[in-house]
Parts: C-alpha cells; sequence; structure tokens
C-alpha cells in the first residue's frame, strides 16, 4: 500500500507537468499568432469602421492623391536641418565652362528678328495652350526674336535634322514638374516641322507622355515627377493638394519608367517653394512622418536622385543632365525700384549684367551644385538661371488659358493674376534646348 501511494504521487507530479507544458505550448502558440495577426492588418484606430476598403493600408489610399498620405501625416514632427547653414557663394556657375575656354551659360541677350524665332507657335499642333501666348491675345512679339549670345563664343545654331541624327535610335526624357514640360514641349515644337505628317505621332496626355518619330525609331517624352522622389503630388492633373508629401527615400517607381531612355533631363524647383513646409513619409507601414522646409526637403530628395545616378545611370550608354532652377519675376521693384507690378506688360530683357532676384535661390543653387560636383561625369548641368533671370519679358502673364475661373476683381487687375513662372513658347525654352543640342 505504501508503494502504490507513491507511485500514485509520482504519477500525479507527471500528469501535473505534462499538463503545464501543454498549457504553455498552447498559450505560446496563440500570443504568436495575435502578434503576426496584429502586424497583417491596422489596429482599429487607423481604419474607417464603414467599409474595409478605406484602410490606411489599401492601395488605393496611397494613390497620389489620396487620403492615406494626409491621414499619416497627421501630427509630423520637425525634422532636423540637414545644411549648415553657411552661405551659399556665387561665383561657382560664372566660373563654370565646358573646357575651360568658354562659359555657355554667361552672356547676354541679342535682338535677332532675321534667326529668331525658331518655329512658329501655330504651327506646332502639339502647343500647350498655357504657353501660347499670341494665341492668347499677346500684342507684342518682341518676346519671341532674342538670341542668347555666350560672352567669348558662339552657340551652335540650332539643326533640326542634326538633332534628330543625334536622336536616332534613342529615347529622349524630359523628367520633372509643368517648366520641365514647358521645355519638352518646346524640344517637340524645334523638331515636329522637319518630319512628315504620317511619321510623327503624340500619345496621348498621361504622366508619360511620348512623341514618336517612325523615321528616326526615336521618341521625345515627358514624365511627370516634380519633386523627383515619390510623392502625393505625382498625378499630373489632379497635384493642387494642401499638403506637400513625399517619400524622401523612395524614387523607384519613377525609375522604373526613365531607367531604359538615352538622354534624360530632369528638374525640380518650384514645388519646394510653394508652401512654408514639406512633409516627410519615411515609413507608411510605421506611419514615421516629419517636417522640414523646402531646402531640407529638396536635399533629401536630390541625394535619393543623386544614389540612383551613381549606382544605375550607365554612362557608356546614357547621359544625364540637370537643369538648373528657372527663376520667377513676381515684384517688378527688384529690376525698376518703386514700381509696384510684375512681369506684367513688361516688353524687354533686363539689361543689368549679374541680376539675381527673389525668385532664384542661392543656398538652393549652392545645394545643387555640391550634389552634382559629387557625382562627377556622370550628370551635367545645363545653368539656365542666370541666363533666365534677365528675361522678365518672357512669361505668359495674362496671355495663356486659365483653367480656373476670373474673378472680376483680378480682371480689373491684370497684375494679380499674371502668370510671371511660365514661359512663352517659341521664347527662352528654346534657348535651353539650344544648350543642350550643343551639349550632346
Amino acid at each position: 500500500m505504501h508503494k502504490w501511494s507513491r507511485r500514485r504521487a509520482h504519477l500525479f507530479l507527471l500528469i501535473s507537468l505534462f499538463t503545464i507544458i501543454l498549457l504553455s505550448t498552447f498559450l505560446s502558440n496563440h500570443t504568436s499568432k495575435t502578434i503576426h495577426s496584429s502586424t497583417d492588418h491596422p489596429p482599429s484606430f487607423l481604419t474607417h469602421t464603414t467599409t474595409s476598403n478605406t484602410s490606411l493600408f489599401s492601395p488605393n489610399q496611397w494613390l497620389p492623391g489620396g487620403p492615406g498620405w494626409s491621414r499619416a501625416c497627421a501630427s509630423p514632427r520637425s525634422c532636423r536641418p540637414r545644411r549648415d547653414g553657411a552661405a551659399a557663394q556665387r561665383k561657382w556657375w560664372k566660373e563654370r565652362s565646358l573646357d575651360g575656354s568658354c562659359d555657355l551659360f554667361s552672356g547676354r541677350w541679342v535682338y535677332d528678328e532675321r534667326l529668331y524665332p525658331l518655329y512658329n507657335e501655330s504651327e506646332c499642333p502639339w502647343m500647350s495652350d498655357q504657353l501660347a501666348c499670341r494665341k492668347h491675345g499677346r500684342p507684342e512679339e518682341q518676346y519671341k526674336h532674342w538670341r542668347w549670345q555666350p560672352h567669348g563664343c558662339h552657340l551652335k545654331r540650332w539643326n533640326a535634322l542634326e538633332m534628330l541624327e543625334k536622336l536616332r535610335g534613342k529615347r529622349l526624357m524630359f523628367v520633372g514638374d509643368s517648366l520641365n514640360r514647358g521645355q519638352w514641349i518646346s524640344m517637340v515644337c524645334l523638331l515636329q516641322s522637319v518630319i512628315p505628317a504620317d511619321k510623327k505621332s503624340m500619345s496621348p496626355n498621361a504622366a508619360l507622355t511620348i512623341f514618336k518619330m517612325e523615321e528616326y525609331n526615336a521618341t521625345v517624352e515627358f514624365y511627370w515627377a516634380p519633386l523627383l522622389v515619390e510623392s502625393n503630388s505625382d498625378d499630373p492633373v489632379n497635384h493642387r493638394l494642401d499638403d506637400r508629401i513625399i517619400l524622401p527615400d523612395k524614387l523607384l517607381k519613377h525609375a522604373s519608367k526613365w531607367e531604359n531612355a538615352d538622354i534624360l533631363v530632369f528638374n525640380s524647383y518650384l514645388w519646394w517653394r510653394s508652401g512654408p513646409k514639406i512633409k516627410l513619409l519615411w515609413s507608411r507601414e510605421d506611419l514615421i512622418c516629419e517636417e522640414a522646409d523646402g531646402l531640407d526637403a529638396m536635399t533629401l530628395a536630390m541625394e535619393t536622385w543623386a544614389d540612383w545616378v551613381s549606382s544605375r545611370a550607365d554612362p557608356r550608354r546614357q547621359r544625364v543632365f540637370f537643369v538648373t532652377m528657372s527663376p520667377t519675376h513676381l515684384w517688378s521693384r527688384e529690376w525698376n525700384p518703386g514700381s509696384e507690378g510684375n512681369c506684367y506688360q513688361e516688353t524687354t530683357p533686363i539689361n543689368i549684367e549679374g541680376y539675381w532676384g527673389s525668385g532664384s535661390d542661392l543656398d538652393t543653387m549652392q545645394m545643387v551644385d555640391n550634389i552634382l560636383s559629387s557625382l562627377g561625369s556622370k550628370a551635367m548641368v545645363i545653368n539656365i538661371t542666370q541666363l533666365s533671370e534677365y528675361r522678365k519679358d518672357g512669361h505668359p502673364s495674362i496671355y495663356r488659358k486659365f483653367w480656373e475661373t476670373i474673378s472680376p476683381e483680378q480682371l480689373s487687375n491684370p497684375a494679380s493674376y499674371s502668370d510671371c513662372i511660365h514661359w512663352c513658347l517659341p521664347g527662352v525654352p528654346d534657348v535651353w534646348n539650344e544648350l543642350l543640342f550643343n551639349l550632346l
């Protein structure tokens, strides 16, 4: 009997131990399943309770302009400034040259009715109503007749057939904002007149729009990426949003469109100056969001872009160009002290050597130069800034199509709604393309 009592006690201990092990295993598995489940689905405070497709992690939420962006960045934290605060120096772009002998970007504007314009506005089927100034009532035509003359040398005169030979079998792609789109339209208008009507075509307007030149097996393309990196403003039509939100370290979605182009022409500037702060969404999964001023945010985006150029661009088959900032002319007091207008009714260039207005930011120029210098021969600058600064007369002002309604109060004061950002065509962007033609 004593032996059975001892055996029963041992059996009870074994059963208890086995039960504990089973219970521990069950709890461990249940906890693991709970943890894995919580990472597959967002917590309830990140979703609406109406329908499942309104989840913050639904793909539709992250389309350009979708609500996921602003909800993720509802309470951003401040980003530590990345620049050292040193004052930018203005001399670098005055001293740059292609071969040490001539700086194509330093010079003056010469009035030349004999050779300019290089095409007629009315004869380009793909002219934009935003840039067709004569069509929309501009009364004078001097803006079309100015030729850029570098100091100490000459630009090779534009030749459409020679440019087409340079492009034979290649893709030329402009990547950026509406100012780069204007340069793309300029290039299309410069080329299309020498191509037979049945040998050229334009794809429908979209994020990537393609002008095809059949006989040359070549394309001139425009891709909408105003901030270079991925953002909530990547829709080419619906991009006027209250908050500007970027993914500062991501551009592969964009790069998948441009990586196979042979000649790439990038720009980015104006959109970084459109508001007091840019929001930086580092992670859509963890909702890590900061905010920074335009220059710091642009620096991050430019570094991400430069990383792509450094690691992915192939200099054996690709040419990469970066177009510097396109200046605005919003305050006539900067070139005509005491006046209170802007570019409206301006008909001649500024004749002040080295003129620099508030529409071009020196710190941004210095940052762009630092980043492009780090890329060496992998990227080349097309420095349009100083030469375009002189052209207060080159903007559409009121002579363009406006899609928004102009109020009676605005109509009574034309300067109040003048477009002093974009450029009439033919005009200043044609010279940007002449520079590209000379650099290829």
